[in-house]
């Protein structure tokens, strides 16, 4: 079944990018040469070790390493604003966890940015970074990096290695890494929008009878381990009903995390994509903790588009995009509207599937209500899986067509 997109071209819009050959390199931040990243007093450990380019710098990470950090001395400086990113070589160890790279902002703690990459090569790969490849690590961080119109590159602080409190896999694993460095220009990298119904690709192949995969994003309303999702959650409900209607066989990939925000399961993508490099339809759906971390309307649109233009670039163009407004908790009532109306403004500006799971609780009558929820009010009853469950459907066959 062809495909028809529009190409729009964009400077930096996913975290990872070593087939995206830089156009000039630029200064060295650090050589990696000597020992220039300071340890932590347990379960960390930083090595000079033979490298790509003379030495390199070896960090090995104890199992339990949540919030084990390895901080590097150089930071930013007034050149940062004139490159386009930075780059590094990595040698991992073979395994499919991640690596993290995170900075601080103008000494600011609340205000974060991170950016993952892979470490399942033992050979030498190059990694280039846009600066707008640092996603916030936390909701209420409104700008991202950009030497033109947002936080300034030259303000960064010293690069971490290491994983902060959402990440969830905090196995033992060790990567090299080598020569980071400036690039003072990138290549623009295309993002394929489709043209036409932006759900067509993945229904004409459920009409077909065809098999598809299914990534579901989300916090703990979508996480299949929450306590509350494990005897039934929407996206098995989902599933169940795709299959039942059209007879395919529905593969599901859940990469939801409980307690965590849109942004931060951005940050973690590449470890669905390596399970599941080209799914036929990518959903996400958040919002609770993400007002509760200080995110807004308008931030959360700048959000919603660009985690519909990370799926799309992360897939080739391969996945449908179908993004949800937020559930409501029982007690929080019309809370939400300004992060509902930014949800269906980023699906109209970026032609992505709409699901409208937000009008969907409010329209059930009052006194009905409470059926939808766990006790705790804010999760998920089966009536309300059902219900998230079926919108999500409709919204498929609806912007499928």
């Amino acid at each position: 079944m062809p495909r028809r997109f529009l190409v729009l071209l964009a400077a930096g819009l996913l975290f990872q990018t070593a087939s995206a050959a830089p156009v000039e390199t630029g200064a060295s931040i650090d050589t990696m040469d000597a020992m220039s990243f300071t340890a932590p007093k347990e379960k960390g450990r930083v090595e000079v070790v033979p490298g790509k380019i003379g030495s390199a710098l070896k960090f090995s990470f104890d199992a339990d390493n949540m919030n084990v950090m390895m901080v590097g001395h150089a930071a930013g400086t007034p050149e940062w604003d004139k490159a386009a990113g930075f780059s590094f070589w990595v040698k991992g160890d073979g395994s499919d966890h991640l690596g993290g790279l995170e900075f601080i902002w103008n000494g600011d703690y609340a205000t974060r940015y991170a950016c993952a990459f892979r470490i399942d090569s033992t050979e030498w790969k190059k990694i280039v970074v846009p600066w707008s490849d640092l996603i916030p690590e936390m909701s209420g961080i409104p700008r991202i990096v950009n030497p033109v119109n947002g936080n300034l590159p030259s303000k960064l602080g010293p690069i971490v290695f290491g994983k902060w409190w959402y990440w969830r896999d905090y196995a033992a694993n060790s990567y090299t890494i080598d020569d980071i460095r400036l690039e003072n220009s990138l290549p623009a990298r295309p993002v394929a929008r489709p043209l036409g119904a932006p759900l067509a690709h993945v229904l004409a192949k459920l009409k077909a009878g065809q098999p598809i995969t299914v990534v579901t994003m989300g916090d703990s309303l979508t996480d299949l381990l929450h306590n509350t999702n494990r005897e039934h959650n929407w996206p098995t409900l989902f599933q169940a009903q795709l299959t039942a209607k059209y007879g395919s066989k529905v593969t599901l990939v859940d990469p939801a995390m409980g307690g965590t925000e849109l942004r931060q399961n951005l940050i973690v993508m590449p470890r669905w994509i390596n399970k599941a490099p080209t799914p036929d339809l990518v959903t996400i759906l958040f919002g609770f903790n993400d007002w509760n971390g200080g995110m807004r309307g308008p931030t959360f649109l700048q959000a919603q588009q660009d985690a519909i233009d990370r799926v799309r670039r992360a897939t080739g163009g391969h996945a449908d995009v179908l993004i949800l407004t937020p559930c409501p908790s029982l007690e929080n009532g019309t809370t939400f509207d300004e992060l509902a109306v930014a949800v269906r403004q980023a699906a109209s500006n970026r032609n992505a599937g709409i699901g409208d799971t937000y009008s969907a609780f409010q329209a059930v009558p009052q006194a009905m209500k409470a059926d939808l929820y766990a006790p705790d009010k804010v999760h998920l009853s089966l009536q309300g899986q059902q219900l998230v469950a079926k919108t999500v459907q409709n919204a498929l066959e609806k912007a499928g067509r």
